[in-house]
């Protein structure tokens, strides 16, 4: 009897099991509820149920990309969202190469004129020079719209190593008008970091590297540096100023070049994060040669890792303004689609233990950019810790040093409001120099061809009336005359237009000794060496604060 009792119950009991799970089959075959079940994460859910019921048709990926940046932008300020078409373009940007025909461009009288060649890519080996003008990409001639948008038709330049651009050139040296035709196939072309190296001064070399490190910005450095030891130089300028940062691998390298061994370079920490400490391995090749890193409000990232390091171990003097303050690692997480978020996890402290981050709110983004702006433009005075009262820090031979983001340079050049006016500021934003340079060549390229060094031709260009002709073309061109701050920054308008004249000739070698002669944090850094207070030993001294 009670056999057959329990022998009831559990049947009833398999028939209700079954019955339920086909009830609840049933409910999950109803889908808003299945989301309400199934899916757990909020964003999705409300995506999914706009894409379903919502009145009218949507593009759901865009509204899915624009959900992203919003929520990645209530984090700090350098997380980030990053589309499939910009990660593609940083990652050519981080690789150091892309795929092109290595040659730059900008906007001349509504014509694309190439600015530079790349030498030994695709476009130097056709015979396309600097002043060659672009008039068409295959076999479509470029409309004045078109030619608005440099960036666009640097695009359609560059793509996959092996594949063929069509060109219609028009030469520079031509005095016909003729188009001619080029087929060239496109290469990887390297894209240089160390914008420039050459001797500054005496036994002094020069090196920049503008805008970034790259994964190529290691060896580019190396043969620079070595080109220069080559010349007779036994120390080094290292301007790191308009460097926003960049691979990490290349900054670290390049500290270790100037560091003797088991010397502390960074250290990352964060709360996930395993913590990593880089020290010097040294095999440095110019630990003890004197140095000086130049730096600015531009200076940000893997540049504050380089000159943290110099600072805080006494390595060499660092010269300029206060900069950046960007000291957060990012992992970069990419997605299905080619995209990508890059997520704040950890921070960076020098080795005196400042963290290079320089305060912000999360979410608030606009706030902090807005801040670094009025700083950018501020004229700034000292660089003591008495201004904003940071927390002091000690080097490793015991120099005091500050933090609250960025890294305070130990010879401060102010801004030189003095010389760089407005009205330079005017020429500069508006593209004058470089325009009135190609008028100019065009004009008078017959007498110009005859100097085949730039030297020469820099002579000759100091013969010539050049700065009424500036002054006039810029009128002319709606930039009113400013006669009392024309004659503060003559010598800067004369400068820059002399740079501009020889790089449209001769290219970038043959603009940046002219254009940085005379800088003033260059001149410092000049000073600080042939005085003999960038050597460690004398830097540990503080033999340079003279200078200050």
């Amino acid at each position: 009897m009670k056999f057959k009792k329990s022998a009831i119950w559990i049947t009833l009991a398999i028939f209700c099991a079954l019955g339920g799970g086909i009830y609840l089959g049933g409910l999950l075959a109803d889908s808003s509820l299945t989301r309400r079940l199934l899916m757990h994460n909020k964003l999705g859910v409300i995506l999914d149920v706009i894409d379903n019921d919502y009145v009218d048709t949507l593009d759901i990926d865009d509204l899915t990309e624009n959900a992203i940046y919003n929520i990645v932008g209530e984090l700090d300020p350098h997380s980030a969202y990053i589309s499939a078409a910009d990660l593609k373009h940083f990652t050519e940007e981080m690789d150091g190469q892309f795929g092109g025909i290595g040659v730059s461009c900008f906007v001349f009288r509504d014509t694309l004129v190439i600015a530079s060649v790349v030498h030994g890519g695709p476009a130097s080996k056709a015979g396309i020079v600097p002043g060659d003008r672009l008039v068409s990409i295959n076999g479509k001639m470029l409309t004045a719209e078109d030619r608005a948008d440099e960036a666009a038709m640097l695009t359609f330049l560059r793509g996959e190593a092996g594949t063929t651009v069509e060109l219609g050139i028009k030469h520079r040296n031509s005095k016909l008008k003729t188009v001619i035709p080029y087929s060239i196939r496109r290469d990887n072309i390297p894209q240089t970091t160390v914008k420039t190296a050459f001797q500054i001064a005496d036994g002094i070399g020069y090196i920049k590297i503008f805008d970034k490190f790259s994964h190529s910005t290691y060896d580019e450095f190396m043969q620079a540096a070595a080109e220069l030891q080559a010349a007779g130089c036994t120390s080094f300028i290292l301007d790191l100023r308009m460097n926003g940062g960049g691979a990490f691998e290349a900054a670290h390298k390049i500290v270790n070049e100037f560091l003797p061994a088991n010397q502390l370079i960074v250290t990352a920490k964060g709360r996930s994060f395993e913590p990593i400490t880089s020290i010097s391995d040294g095999t440095g090749k110019f630990a003890y040669n004197p140095l000086v890193v130049l730096v600015d409000r531009m200076s940000a990232s893997a540049s504050e890792i380089v000159a943290g390091a110099i600072q805080d171990n006494d390595r060499g003097l660092i010269v300029g303004r206060r900069t950046y303050g960007k000291g957060l690692v990012q992992n970069q997480i990419e997605l299905s689609d080619g995209s990508a978020v890059r997520l704040t996890v950890a921070r960076y402290y020098t080795p005196s233990g400042r963290n290079i981050q320089r305060p912000y709110e999360l979410g608030k983004s606009d706030e902090y950019n807005q801040e670094w702006l009025d700083q950018f433009e501020s004229e700034e005075t000292a660089v003591t810790g008495e201004d904003d009262k940071p927390e002091a820090y000690k080097t490793l031979n015991n120099r005091t040093v500050y933090g609250s983001g960025g890294i305070v340079p130990d010879i401060f050049v102010p801004l030189d409001t003095a010389h760089r006016t407005a009205y330079y500021v005017t020429l500069e934003e508006n593209d004058v120099f470089n325009q009135f340079a190609c008028e100019y060549v065009e004009q008078n390229r017959d007498v110009l061809n005859n100097f085949t060094e730039y030297p020469g031709l820099l002579d000759f260009l100091k013969t010539q009336q050049l700065l009424y002709k500036v002054v006039m073309y810029a009128e002319t061109n709606g930039i009113r005359r400013r006669s009392l701050q024309i004659n503060r920054c003559y010598m800067q308008i004369l400068q820059s237009t002399y740079a501009c004249i020889l790089r449209t000739m001769h290219g970038e070698q043959a603009y940046y000794p002219v254009y940085l002669f005379g800088d003033p944090v260059i001149t410092k850094a000049v000073q600080a060496i042939q005085q003999g207070v960038a050597y460690p030993k004398a830097v540990a001294a503080m033999q340079y604060t003279a200078l200050q």
